[in-house]
């Protein structure tokens, strides 16, 4: 486990666990922090030994939001170049490797980006959610881009206009999130997760994140267009061929321990 100011950083089980560390503050999103997270992220992706990546918070919350002492992008002591919180958001989403958010606490405005931009969220079912922003006069504005796809507008116009708390079940039902579960089981849920994407063939998994984001924004025409060349394409790939090959031999395919 190697260990920097702001956030521990793990792999297991093909997994790289990245964990907030500013209980103190209950994680909240100083400059330090986001800078570390996004490296994290960076160094994740670069991994072949990763396949998916976790992102967690120690202590009693998740992500508190902006630290208003040293908000994302604000300058860092020591020097070095503050990177903007969107960017974060941006590398969650085009990352190839999976992200799950593993919501063990309290996630509140900006800590929502991080919820709202993973792959997969499992949280803890009475933890306390909140789009608080409106509580001191100002907008969820950067998180929206990645909430609002999942909220929609009918919940994401009631949530941001009364910053109400809700519970993690809730964010099931909203949309934010896929499971909720008792805290004891957090890991455990997590884990599951990690091992059906181990099952997965590594270039599949990628695509079909590409997959997910790239498709609901076109035509019916142009989807089909793109999804039969893409279709062929992973057919005919090593892959794909392997994949098919262990089926009809009945054995695990080789990417599988």
């Amino acid at each position: 486990m190697s260990q920097l100011e702001a956030t521990l950083y793990d792999v297991k089980d093909g997994a790289a666990w990245i964990t907030l560390n500013r209980p103190e503050n209950r994680n909240a999103l100083s400059a330090a922090l986001v800078n570390e997270l996004y490296h994290h992220l960076l160094e994740a992706n670069k991994d072949p030994a990763v396949r998916s990546i976790v992102i967690t918070g120690n202590g009693t919350a998740f992500c508190a939001g902006a630290d208003l002492k040293s908000p994302p992008g604000a300058s860092i002591d020591g020097g070095g170049e503050a990177v903007p919180y969107p960017d974060v958001l941006k590398q969650i989403v085009n990352s190839e490797k999976p992200v799950i958010a593993a919501v063990n606490g309290a996630a509140f405005a900006g800590g929502l980006g991080l919820v709202g931009a993973a792959d997969i969220v499992i949280t803890v079912q009475d933890v306390q959610f909140s789009f608080s922003e409106v509580r001191i006069g100002v907008i969820p504005a950067v998180i929206s881009v990645v909430c609002l796809p999942k909220l929609g507008t009918h919940h994401g116009m009631k949530l941001f206009l009364t910053g109400e708390r809700f519970t993690g079940q809730q964010a099931v039902d909203f949309g934010l999130a896929h499971r909720a579960v008792p805290a004891a089981q957090l890991i455990e849920a997590v884990q599951e997760e990690i091992d059906m994407i181990n099952l997965g063939g590594p270039n599949a998994i990628i695509e079909c994140k590409k997959l997910v984001r790239q498709v609901p924004g076109l035509s019916m025409q142009e989807g089909f267009d793109l999804t039969g060349s893409w279709s062929v394409k992973m057919f005919k790939s090593k892959e794909g061929e392997e994949g098919m090959a262990s089926f009809r031999e009945k054995r695990k395919p080789s990417w599988v321990s």
